[in-house]
């Protein structure tokens, strides 16, 4: 039986929204630092380890896991947009296939929806920027306004869960 609905924006600064009982709980997408090589260092020519943020698969489990008997997960289908690096798509696209195999794995019912059909019908009359998102997911939980404050990731994940709820009928 449904009784918990997921929804998830992709992006390596993205997040995870539960909604369960109509209470929701918001999950930064869990990364963690990564060596990516040296690079040298400008004023004293020392060269210093660089690192990157990436994806921490065993947290992203560890979010998913305790729903995969009761949730619907929503996920946002991502596609390329003119103007963003190749560098950025690769990492979106890498978050987007690492969440749906963990949530294919773990057995849980799984919607795909774009953004165009959940901002549709999350934020008629409004724009669809993210901004927009922020205020919307405000208005919705005006309780979490704070969690949304500079973070519309946040703000879109749990716009994706509402959507998800609404669609299910719960």
């Amino acid at each position: 039986m449904i009784k918990t609905v997921i929804g998830i924006d992709p992006g390596l600064h993205g997040a995870a929204a539960v909604i369960t009982g109509g209470i929701p709980g918001i999950y930064d997408t869990p990364t963690l630092k990564a060596e990516n090589g040296f690079q040298k260092k400008k004023k004293n020519g020392k060269r210093v380890k660089k690192y990157k943020n990436v994806y921490s698969v065993p947290a992203m489990v560890r979010i998913l896991s305790p729903y995969k008997d009761c949730a619907h997960v929503f996920l946002e289908k991502i596609h390329a947009m003119p103007g963003q690096g190749t560098a950025s798509m690769f990492t979106m696209g890498e978050g987007y296939g690492l969440w749906q195999g963990i949530i294919t794995a773990l057995g849980m019912p799984l919607t795909l929806v774009t953004p165009q059909t959940w901002k549709k019908a999350m934020m008629e009359g409004m724009t669809k920027g993210k901004d927009a998102s922020i205020l919307r997911a405000g208005q919705l939980y005006p309780d979490l306004v704070e969690v949304f404050a500079k973070h519309h990731d946040r703000a879109e994940s749990l716009l994706i869960a509402e959507y998800g709820r609404r669609e299910l009928g719960l």
